[in-house]
């Protein structure tokens, strides 16, 4: 009876000892305020109740209230500092490379694999986007792009106005995925590329989670469509080793002719994590942006109003009615401009930027000890009633006189720093193109659709809407 006892005791000592050292970690310095919640899961719990609106979620909001700008929490089993301040964003950005380096879960790293651009670091990184920005920059839009998207973006709107409802999600999805796919590999619309996108149909509720390889849970789906994802793309990059060379070149035909020149560091694995990760970073994000950019609209007579105006005068200024969209009416789509703006500002499509300390960093008092991971809120950045007048109200009207095309420290829908996001110019020249055409040829009504953030933007019954030519009654 006495050993049980001492045992019990032993036991509960040790769980005590472990609870405390949980909540108290050790720091060279003063740790910023918050809690650590329970060993291991931490404040994930709270973390991931959805929010029924586009505000700040509840997690941020009440932390920010009891601890201010910056607090530490563990989520999904790391050790977290939380960043809702603009200047130390902007500074965690600047200090890319010296003091922090790109970091995500090990969730998100296994699905979208450890070589992805995401993770590679230095001239790596740097080698990389400058690959992708040639066919993704402001030059290969100019040149190249611009008409592909018109296309595709006439095609399938044509198709939905002969369907009774739309979820447009999906279609919208569809209609990206299908132009990033004839971009990359010169596929649209194939077997191999049909299959790819059905394997990224689960991914976006198993990026951040417990890495936990259970059947059925959304990082066991998430893998079994990354394996499935692999194998397609595999095959792709197989074949085209030995097929012949092409006179116009794809994404795909680039990373061969790259992983074949002498002293290349581009191994097979850089580029099938590359090509895995690109389509699903090109329509995801994009897909419910335009969404909402529709269901904004719907919700502000006044700047659908406004919109339509200027695309209409593009039309008006034209020499024959059926010219195409040129690289100078693109560029002259200024309150176009200010709506896309406006809706990724309120969208908060990526809920944080992730980032890991290398070593000890003071920063306001505070030390992030070297090995913790930083998060940077887009949301609490864009939603700054300081910054943003009645930040929940969509108003394009306040960009006006406002740089349209770059981040800021009030800004960073696309991230900040040397890593914002390379596909953001393709990102503003579909929505624009999309926009113009939706509101010259088209009405629309939405028959169901409501938004949830858990903690990133989701349609869980959809978006329905009813499109018609606006040349029909």
């Amino acid at each position: 009876m006495v050993f049980v006892t001492v045992v019990g005791l032993s036991l509960l000592l040790c769980l005590a000892h472990w609870i405390y050292t949980w909540r108290n970690p050790k720091c060279n310095g003063k740790l910023p305020p918050g809690s650590m919640g329970f060993p291991i899961i931490g404040e994930t719990v709270q973390y991931f109740i959805p929010c029924t609106n586009l505000d700040i979620p509840p997690f941020l909001r009440e932390r920010m209230e009891r601890y201010g700008s910056l607090f530490k929490t563990s989520i999904v089993g790391y050790k977290i500092v939380v960043s809702t301040d603009p200047e130390i964003n902007h500074f965690i950005f600047q200090e890319e490379g010296k003091s922090f380096i790109s970091w995500y879960v090990d969730s998100f790293t296994d699905i979208f694999g450890k070589d992805n651009s995401f993770f590679l670091q230095g001239f790596v990184h740097k080698y990389v986007r400058n690959l992708t920005l040639n066919f993704v920059g402001v030059q290969s839009l100019k040149e190249r792009v611009l008409p592909q998207v018109e296309k595709l973006t006439c095609k399938h709107l044509q198709s939905w106005s002969s369907q009774g409802t739309v979820e447009l999600k999906e279609a919208i999805s569809t209609m990206i995925f299908n132009f990033s796919a004839e971009m990359l590999f010169s596929s649209n619309e194939t077997e191999s590329t049909t299959k790819l996108r059905k394997s990224y149909a689960a991914f976006l509720d198993g990026l951040i989670c417990f890495p936990l390889y259970i059947p059925r849970t959304a990082y066991w789906k998430c893998l079994q469509g990354r394996k499935e994802a692999m194998g397609i793309l595999k095959s792709m990059l197989e074949e085209r080793r030995t097929a012949p060379k092409r006179e116009k070149k794809d994404f795909l035909d680039v990373m061969v002719e790259e992983t074949k020149k002498d002293g290349s560091f581009l191994t097979e694995k850089m580029v099938l994590d590359l090509l895995f990760m690109l389509p699903f970073a090109f329509f995801e994000s994009t897909s419910s942006t335009m969404v909402l950019a529709v269901k904004f609209l719907v919700e502000n007579p006044e700047a659908l109003e406004d919109l339509t105006k200027e695309h209409e005068a593009i039309l008006s200024n034209r020499k024959t009615n059926d010219s195409e969209i040129t690289w100078e009416e693109y560029r002259s789509m200024t309150f176009t401009h200010m709506v896309i703006n406006e809706t990724t500002r309120l969208a908060n499509i990526v809920p944080g930027i992730f980032r890991k300390a290398v070593k000890d960093v003071q920063i306001k008092g505070y030390t992030i000890p070297a090995g913790w991971m930083v998060v940077a809120c887009p949301t609490t950045v864009h939603l700054n009633p300081v910054k943003y007048s009645d930040p929940l109200a969509f108003n394009p009207w306040r960009w006006q006189g406002e740089e349209l095309h770059s981040g800021s420290k009030n800004y960073m829908a696309f991230g900040g720093g040397v890593r914002l996001c390379a596909g953001a110019d393709f990102v503003k020249l579909q929505m624009a193109i999309f926009l113009h055409y939706l509101v010259t040829k088209y009405r629309w009504s939405v028959i169901k659709g409501h938004v949830l953030k858990k903690p990133g933007v989701v349609f869980p019954d959809g978006f329905h809407i009813q499109l018609f030519d606006k040349n029909t009654n």
